[in-house]
């Protein structure tokens, strides 16, 4: 019905499970978080390439343009 949606406009309405997989994801899945383009998603897929899998999400904090407070904002919307 008209009107009726799941969760609004969330930022990532892309995401059908509502989670992205951070040792999964691919670029295109990356760039649907919300202040994560796409050159913050390559910069986690290179992080990833040179250090394995993440073995917390704590872990996006060590990647090139992500810090503590967008950390906060993407703790919700990843996991491994």
């Amino acid at each position: 019905a008209p009107g009726v949606s799941g969760s609004g406009s969330s930022g990532a309405a892309g995401l059908p499970g509502g989670t992205v997989h951070l040792n999964s994801a691919t670029l295109d899945e990356l760039d649907t978080l919300p202040g994560v383009g796409p050159i913050t998603a390559q910069k986690i897929l290179d992080y990833r390439a040179a250090n394995g899998a993440f073995r917390s999400v704590d872990e996006l904090d060590a990647v090139p343009g992500i810090g503590p407070m967008r950390l906060e904002e993407l703790r919700p919307l990843v996991d491994l």
